[in-house]
């Protein structure tokens, strides 16, 4: 075992190919490959399944990474400790669905942090890909909700793909609309209310259930039902149609600069919002750091105080 040969191995499984590996590496196919093999050869495992996907890494190799991705990070603190070489460059990604507090808490970790040399990624995405980003390991952290309507079959998913869910709040349902929507001045929105008006969602590819929706109430069925793929879309369409969604209520800066506001949907659902990580995977101090900078965002504590989501968890 090389740590060059560690190097290959956590490129490979970040770019999900032979090929494009070795154009990031700037060395030979062949070079990567027989890299690759020598180490399954050496510890007698499968690191990598060979797909018509790409190369995906085994229930084995996801264990072997996050050891891997030690091994190379200690090796250069070494090097900057005793080599005096520059700082190393900060990498990390997350994958979320799409909440303006965690685009908030992105942005103020690397404000306050000041981080010089950086390489950082949030993924707003579907449901599935964000499981699927964690498994991997591209992400260190995924971010999504669970309710009774959809935990039984998200459980199993975390489960199969060795994943830990942890709670951050609890949320009640909310719709988000235009301020001069026609429900806006609304203390308390009953569903029957929001029949004649587009119901708006996060498209989820080949996933469309309601089990992997972004989306609270989901499975309430849907006179007229209109799916976007991005934030800016779905914030158009809210102001223009008069359509709505249905989240926690929380109103990100975002939000607020295009007129959108929360108001209470009158219902006995219950959110839990949390982030989901690998069992087997330590989380990098870049890591631990955003979920502190998560921990302290203003918006989740003001409206804790105001009762409409129940205590952040910190463990």
């Amino acid at each position: 075992m090389t740590l060059q040969q560690l190097r290959y191995c956590i490129v490979v499984a970040e770019k999900g190919s032979i090929s494009e590996a070795a154009k990031t590496l700037f060395v030979t196919q062949p070079s990567v490959t027989s890299a690759i093999h020598e180490l399954e050869l050496e510890f007698k495992i499968t690191i990598f399944n060979r797909t018509n996907r790409g190369m995906i890494l085994s229930q084995e190799g996801v264990e072997f990474l996050s050891y891997a991705r030690q091994v190379v990070e200690q090796a250069k603190l070494m090097e900057e400790a005793y080599l005096k070489r520059e700082e190393k460059k900060k990498r990390f990604q997350i994958s979320a669905q799409h909440y303006s507090f965690v685009a908030e808490a992105f942005a103020n970790l690397i404000q306050e942090c000041e981080l010089e040399d950086y390489e950082l990624t949030l993924r707003e995405t579907k449901t599935s890909n964000i499981i699927d980003d964690v498994k991997q390991l591209r992400s260190e952290i995924g971010v999504l909700y669970l309710t009774e309507y959809n935990e039984k079959v998200l459980n199993r998913y975390l489960k199969e793909n060795q994943l830990k869910f942890q709670e951050l709040f609890l949320a009640k349902p909310h719709i988000f609309v235009g301020e001069n929507h026609p429900l806006a001045k609304k203390e308390k929105i009953q569903l029957q209310e929001l029949e004649e008006y587009p119901y708006l969602s996060y498209e989820q590819g080949e996933d469309n259930s309601f089990y992997f929706a972004e989306e609270m109430l989901s499975n309430v069925p849907k006179k007229k039902s209109i799916r976007v793929s991005d934030r800016a879309t779905i914030f158009s369409l809210m102001i223009r149609l008069n359509g709505y969604t249905v989240s926690t209520g929380i109103l990100g800066d975002d939000m607020k600069a295009s007129n959108i506001i929360a108001k209470p949907v009158d219902s006995k659902q219950v959110v839990r919002v949390g982030i989901i990580t690998h069992k087997k995977a330590v989380l990098s101090e870049i890591a631990k750091k955003f979920l502190e900078k998560l921990y302290e965002l203003p918006m989740l504590h003001e409206m804790e105080a105001q009762g409409m989501i129940q205590e952040m968890k910190k463990k």
